[in-house]
Parts: C-alpha cells; structure tokens; sequence
C-alpha cells in the first residue's frame, strides 16, 4: 500500500542559475588563484567547483529519478540520486586531503602572492555564492541532494570571507603563511560538510533503519490492536532520502475470515501512515505460522 507521499520537487531553475554563477566562479578562482599565487583561492575554487557538481548531480539525478519503474528496475531509479551524493562526497574528500598535502608544502617553503588579484577574485566569488545560497535556501530543507549544494555553498561563503581577510593581510601585512593556513581551514569546512552526507547515503544504501523511527514503539503501537496477537520480523529501510519503506509479519488471535484480516491490516497501515508517517508498507497477516516471534529476524 502506498499513500501519497509529500515530495516536493526543487525548483529546476534555481538550481540551473546556480550551477552556471558556481561554473563561473570557479573558473574566475582557478585563473586567479595561479595569477596571484595564491593556493587559498585554488582551494575556494575546487570548493566552488564541489557546489557546482554537487548541483549539477543534484539535478541529473532528479531527472533519471524520476524515470518510471520498469520490469527490473522495480523501485524506480530513486537511488541514482543517494548514490550521486555518495560519488560526490568521496571525490571531496579525496581533493581536500590533496590540498592539504600542498598547504603543508607551502608552510615549509612560503612563496609570495598578489594579495591585490586575490582580493578582487575572492570579492567576485563572495557575491555569486550569496546569490546561489539564496537561490537554493527554500528547497535545502527536502531534499538529501539539494542539501548538499547548499551546505557547500554556505561553506564556500564562508571560505571566500576568510579569503578576502587573508588577501588583505597578504597585502598589508606581507605575511604569506596565512594561504595555507586558509587552505586548511577550507580543507576542514569541505571534509566536515561531507561526512554527514556520506554517513547518512551509506546508511541509506546498507538499508539501515531511518533514525527517526524506533522499533519497539512501532511493534507496541501496532499490538495495541485488539486482533493483533503479534507483530514479528519488522523491515525498515529508505529507497532515497525520503520515502521509507516498512515490512513486518502481523500474527492475528484467531481464524478469521479475508474480508475481517483485510480490515486489520488497513487499521495497522493507518496507524504507520498517521503516527509515523511511513509510506510503503506490505503487512503479512498470518495465524501462529512463524515459529520464530522476535521483533527483528535473525539471518533472513
């Protein structure tokens, strides 16, 4: 059985504007970045150039997402999108800790940089990502991709602050450690906003039970019904970052006819839709048939 769920499709052209104001500014950082000097902006602009391919993800994997289940894709093509993430979250990860290794090598050996040309490019990078942040702002709060690009965006507005700051320092000052010191700091922000993301697509792909939801009160709601002799062998897993899916056995207290059996489980999927605001359920109704009666079946 499956009740409408409340998916709300992200607004196309948001995400379109965004991606071609991010392509943009990552070109800008890249050439400034080797113009000044400076590895600070080349870190920004391999940050800005994650938000652009997490966006460009984002929507690429809404539109094969979207496809119709067929005979032996019979979920559909809703994983694309967790599995796009978790590709997007590696890579991060990878050229984050590269960055790290070329920041330790400056600290060693200090090289001079135009903090004048580092300070325009960052100022350009500043603006469009506070334009692509208000862009994606309504949309982050449902869906798993979108949340990404946007949590990368609001990093990246914070990074080409702490590049502007640097610039003037660099400029002033002539104290050139503080490039690398900022592509560390960019370098964390990058890793810190991913791993959430690749912790929760792992646990989407390894079928774990969604968080939110605990077991026990389910398996105690259901038994509250006064033909429910059992409730056993609860499944619970999500097919994308927001439908969830629920399977269990239901042992009933005495023989009973189709149409009687029929009602309880409508009775039972009301309580996960309404309670728990569960989705795809498939109940199989039995009388004593299983021997093993635990909450969670061991090996099957």
């Amino acid at each position: 059985m499956s009740h409408g769920h409340h998916y709300i499709e992200p607004n196309k052209k948001n995400l379109l504007i965004s991606v071609l104001l991010n392509a943009g500014i990552t070109l800008a950082q890249f050439i400034g970045g080797i113009l000044s000097n400076s590895l600070a902006l080349i870190s920004d602009a391999v940050h800005n150039l994650s938000d652009t391919m997490a966006i460009i993800i984002s929507y690429v994997a809404m539109k094969i997402g979207k496809k119709d289940s067929t005979v032996k894709n019979t979920f559909g093509f809703k994983r694309i999108e967790i599995l796009a993430a978790l590709f997007n979250a590696v890579v991060l990860i990878v050229i984050s800790i590269y960055l790290f290794y070329e920041a330790y090598l400056r600290f060693l050996e200090p090289e001079p940089i135009k903090g004048k040309t580092m300070f325009i490019v960052a100022s350009i990078g500043l603006l469009g990502n506070l334009i692509s942040v208000l862009l994606l702002h309504k949309d982050s709060g449902h869906n798993l991709n979108v949340k990404a690009a946007y949590l990368h965006l609001l990093g990246d507005t914070l990074s080409s602050v702490g590049v502007i700051i640097g610039s003037i320092l660099i400029y002033f000052r002539n104290v050139n450690w503080v490039d690398p010191l900022l592509t560390i700091i960019i370098g964390i922000i990058i890793i810190r906003g991913t791993w959430s993301i690749l912790k929760e697509t792992l646990e989407i792909l390894m079928q774990a039970s969604p968080a939110g939801l605990n077991l026990k009160e389910i398996r105690s709601e259901l038994e509250k019904h006064p033909d429910i002799h059992n409730i056993h062998h609860i499944h619970t897993w999500r097919l994308s970052d927001n439908i969830i899916h629920f399977q269990c056995h239901a042992d009933v207290n005495k023989n009973l006819r189709i149409n009687e059996i029929d009602k309880i489980r409508i009775d039972l999927e009301n309580v996960l839709h309404d309670q728990f605001k569960i989705d795809h359920i498939t109940i199989q109704m039995e009388l004593d048939t299983c021997f093993e009666k635990s909450t969670i079946s061991n090996g099957n």
